[in-house]
């Protein structure tokens, strides 16, 4: 397969990706972190690796560097590769954007004792994947927590390309793996924390009936979950090995498997389960979210001296079907707040009650720092949604990242 990193991508990814790249906020970023970095007297990333964790040279670590060897021949990589392991009991793998020609990637000590080859392998492939996919050219969490909070509409592109970005770098470990069974263990090692077999026997097919159990019950993945999981940048566990074991099954690992086109088709639908159009929705769930939305977002954004012309842009992106806005009465909806409450909270699952209270902190966030009446009321409509005492905190002050 020619350039198989090319090929192996997701196309939802790059679509996102360059869309992100053009965007006029995402350049001004980017064009304001680059002059940071030609300003910047300090040492580098190679110079804070070198002072808080250990190089690991060919001769320390033979058999990690055969893998990375590996890894490279298969993505078509040049670039010299560092290796770093730190001290953590937390499994965690990392690569930074590339400097002075150099990629250097950074293993938590419990991972490398943990992990099997075949497992580690998809590790590091999964981390170049993201180096040669130059996911590191958009800053997402420098937009999503700096001084000026981006447009809810972009807001929301960032969390959805992140969760492709991380489809692609599945896929790039897995290609480099080639052992689905080990690349499956290895997401559900990085999910559950555990390492030893003695007491939980990982079943790949008992794991993925997770996902179709979720799309039997019209379910969204997240409950129970951890909340990062379900609402920062990456795909809940077990629907990332669903989305690989389709990808296992394609073109571009086997002979004779389905078309590229069916595998993106198939893909997309797995990770629509992350994120269910309420707005345009017809069930009983997603009516009663929409009514919500619409009389907390309009309540909150009221909440401080009234609608800016900021909360009325962000109100317009999400409500693109023409609602009238200047014709809703902020009081009147204020007061059908607490019955649509609970309508919600009797309708929709709880990872959909999360998701309309973190779109009503994405127009609240458009104005810096979000007044303490729009809070109170976000963290008061939380509350009777039964979500966790710091949801509105994590959702306000999220800092995202690839990893």
């Amino acid at each position: 397969m020619k350039d198989p990193a090319s090929q192996i991508r997701c196309d939802n990814d790059l679509k996102l990706y360059e869309r992100l790249l053009a965007h006029p906020e995402v350049s001004r970023v980017r064009e304001e972190i680059e002059q940071q970095e030609e300003n910047r007297k300090g040492p580098g990333v190679r110079r804070h690796l070198l002072s808080t964790s250990v190089r690991l040279s060919r001769s320390m670590s033979g058999a990690l560097h055969q893998m990375a060897d590996r890894c490279q021949e298969r993505l078509g990589i040049e670039n010299r590769l560092e290796l770093y392991v730190y001290s953590a009991p937390q499994f965690n793998a990392a690569c930074f954007k590339p400097e002075d020609g150099r990629v250097y990637i950074m293993f938590s000590s419990s991972l490398l004792e943990a992990f099997s080859e075949q497992e580690l392998l998809f590790v590091m492939g999964h981390e170049l994947g993201h180096h040669v996919y130059r996911h590191h050219d958009i800053p997402i969490g420098y937009i999503l927590r700096g001084k000026t909070r981006p447009p809810a509409s972009l807001a929301l592109d960032l969390f959805a390309w992140s969760r492709y970005a991380e489809v692609s770098a599945d896929r790039a470990g897995a290609y480099c793996a080639e052992d689905l069974p080990s690349v499956a263990r290895a997401l559900f090692k990085l999910a559950s924390g555990l390492r030893d077999d003695r007491i939980v026997q990982f079943d790949l097919d008992e794991f993925l009936r997770q996902v179709d159990d979720m799309l039997a019950l019209g379910e969204q993945p997240g409950q129970g979950a951890p909340m990062q999981d379900w609402f920062l940048t990456h795909p809940f566990s077990p629907l990332r090995v669903k989305a690989l074991t389709v990808f296992d099954r394609s073109v571009l690992m086997r002979s004779g498997g389905i078309d590229k086109h069916d595998l993106e088709d198939q893909v997309q639908t797995v990770m629509g389960l992350m994120e269910p159009d309420y707005l345009k929705g017809k069930t009983d769930a997603t009516r009663a979210m929409r009514n919500l939305f619409v009389a907390g977002a309009i309540a909150v954004a009221d909440a401080d001296d009234g609608i800016s012309d900021k909360e009325q842009k962000a109100l317009e992106e999400f409500l693109e079907d023409g609602l009238a806005l200047e014709k809703l009465d902020p009081e009147r909806l204020r007061e059908l707040l607490p019955k649509r409450i609970d309508a919600v909270r009797e309708k929709a699952s709880l990872s959909q009650r999360m998701q309309v209270v973190r779109d009503l902190c994405l127009v609240a966030g458009v104005e810096q720092p979000v007044a303490q009446t729009e809070n109170r009321l976000l963290n008061d409509i939380a509350r009777d949604l039964e979500l966790p005492g710091d949801f509105v905190t994590q959702c306000l002050e999220a800092s995202p990242e690839l990893d």
